[in-house]
């Protein structure tokens, strides 16, 4: 069974994680970086200089949220970024930090499901998504779709939360995600559900060459995984 946000309410987890960060998405981009210590900062830089060499021109963003990884792409010079997101409001404040920096041009947010993307076939030359793929109802299926919609020698960049696993750095995370981080982020987002939910989400995502073989199943190859920061995070990458 599928984690979800609202355990005491019914609806698909697609429906319930669209309406998790619709309530906390003014809160956000502060937790964040709060939560994280800045270091996802760091995470994304990382996850997008692997893009380097290839220099894509046309980059999808999945799961977009408030803009952050697309904004980060912007440093490979391409001509577009689109992002989709099912949270509108999360979209909001993504658009008004693109406006502010003057990107509009660039970069396009916009409503969709990752599972079942727009785009034509072979379009993208790269597909990246940073601490989304956990959320998918269906991880399959929108791995699948972002095979589709990326060109035969591109390059898909996620990244994702992941178990450490060594003495003693896991079971102080353990600790800090199940009881400090809920709290913190009830505290501050005023939503007693979604920072509950992240802990929980990430203990049951196939995190690892679990999620590896997923990746492979939907069609990417040359697949690998890069831990970082005692394997809070992975980056994963796969091309077509």
């Amino acid at each position: 069974m599928s984690v979800v946000p609202y355990k005491d309410k019914d609806g698909s987890k697609r429906e319930q994680v669209a309406e998790m960060f619709d309530n906390i998405s003014p809160k956000y981009d502060l937790l964040n970086h709060l939560l994280s210590g800045g270091v996802d900062i760091y995470w994304r830089k990382r996850a997008i200089k692997l893009l380097r060499k290839q220099q894509p021109k046309v980059i999808l963003d999945i799961a977009s949220g408030t803009g952050d990884f697309a904004i980060e792409a912007l440093s490979l010079h391409p001509e577009k970024i689109i992002g989709v997101d099912i949270s509108e409001g999360m979209l909001a404040v993504g658009r008004e930090k693109i406006k502010k920096l003057g990107k509009q041009d660039i970069i396009t947010l916009q409503s969709g499901d990752s599972e079942n993307l727009s785009f034509k076939n072979n379009y993208f030359d790269a597909v990246i998504v940073s601490f989304g793929v956990r959320n998918f109802q269906n991880l399959l299926a929108g791995l699948t779709e972002m095979n589709r919609v990326m060109k035969s020698d591109g390059t898909c960049v996620v990244v994702e939360f992941s178990k450490p696993r060594s003495f003693p750095f896991k079971q102080f995370y353990n600790f800090y995600f199940k009881y400090i981080l809920p709290l913190i982020g009830k505290t501050v987002s005023k939503d007693s559900s979604a920072y509950t939910y992240l802990p929980e989400s990430v203990q049951a995502f196939p995190d690892g060459e679990a999620f590896l073989e997923i990746f492979k199943k939907a069609g990417f190859k040359n697949t690998k995984c890069i831990p970082l920061t005692f394997g809070i995070c992975t980056i994963y990458t796969g091309q077509k």
